[in-house]
């Protein structure tokens, strides 16, 4: 694949509509209130509905042959998201319990649901199976990563608050949250419609599209003006959760797939999933527990600039590492 391609139409559009929404935020066009509006609106209908209109046109072959994808994804995601919440967990004496969830919720989890179609499709195409990937590290990351996160604040909250100061929830609450969402049953309601082998009337199409196009601009203007809301403070801890979110997940979810014989254009496009920037909604969590929130989101901004070198170096390398295998 061109790398002058992938910088072209996937890297500078980003940046540039990112800016667009930085320069917006900085001169007050827009607030950081407008910013959670916009992800609303991106969370709840764009991308549910980019999601259900792409899958629902797959094949059950296309989801057979997915199989390997959403165990090397949920494997593979999981297991850097642990490593980040033992890593700041033990590594650093000063950092609590919660401290190291919301930075597993950070750097641990790719922001599939902002930027995935945004970078994805450019580079890819539009197909099922650009859809599939989204769809499927969004569940685990939404489904499975953020109920494990919020579990493991809200036990390290209430160890530090006996007293009742800390937000307590039953263990089961964060996942049947996580899967209330759209854009968390939209894309499971489309693999059912798949399997059950409902042909979808393509006349029902343009109806979603509409919407679902403004998915991928929406998200990426409002990341610019969230960055723009928050101060930046690099140190240590900032850094090292960057490294392990554009280095380690990438690479495990690489290894993992190669041992796993993974389909190549599955593969290639799982591993640039995986080397995207932080959660936002690690962000948004912090800020609402109040915990984490400066370094938190000064990891979230140093990946986004590391990015634009990383995503092309991972499509180098994976597509090295299928030659070679």
């Amino acid at each position: 694949m061109d790398i002058s391609h992938v910088i072209l139409y996937a890297i500078v559009p980003i940046i540039v509509v990112m800016l667009a929404g930085f320069i917006a935020g900085k001169k007050g066009a827009f607030s950081g209130d407008d910013a959670k509006k916009f992800n609303k609106v991106v969370l709840d209908f764009a991308l549910p509905a980019a999601l259900f209109v792409s899958i629902v046109q797959a094949s059950r072959e296309d989801l057979v042959k997915d199989i390997k994808l959403t165990i090397v994804s949920t494997i593979g995601i999981m297991a850097c998201f642990m490593i980040v919440y033992f890593v700041f967990k033990y590594c650093f004496k000063k950092n609590t319990g919660a401290d190291a969830a919301v930075s597993a919720l950070i750097s641990g989890s790719p922001t599939i649901g902002f930027l995935g179609f945004a970078v994805l499709e450019p580079i890819f195409g539009t197909s099922p199976a650009v859809a599939l990937v989204v769809a499927i590290v969004g569940i685990v990351v939404n489904a499975i990563g953020i109920p494990v996160g919020l579990s493991l604040m809200n036990a390290s909250l209430e160890k530090q608050n006996p007293g009742g100061t800390a937000k307590k929830q039953s263990a089961w609450k964060p996942v049947l949250h996580a899967l209330e969402q759209p854009v968390a049953w939209a894309p499971i309601l489309a693999v059912i419609w798949v399997v059950a082998g409902i042909p979808w009337p393509k006349e029902l199409s343009p109806s979603f599209d509409l919407i679902a196009k403004a998915n991928a601009s929406m998200a990426v203007f409002s990341a610019g003006i969230t960055l723009s809301a928050i101060k930046i403070q690099i140190n240590w801890q900032a850094v090292l959760g960057s490294i392990m979110k554009m280095v380690m997940m990438p690479a495990v979810v690489l290894i993992l797939g190669l041992l796993f014989k993974m389909d190549p254009l599955n593969l290639k496009m799982l591993v640039v999933a995986a080397a995207l920037p932080p959660a936002f909604s690690g962000i948004i969590i912090a800020d609402e527990y109040n915990t984490y929130v400066a370094t938190g989101t000064s990891s979230l901004t140093l990946s986004v600039i590391l990015f634009i070198g990383f995503c092309p170096l991972w499509i180098w390398l994976t597509n090295l590492c299928i030659g070679a295998f």
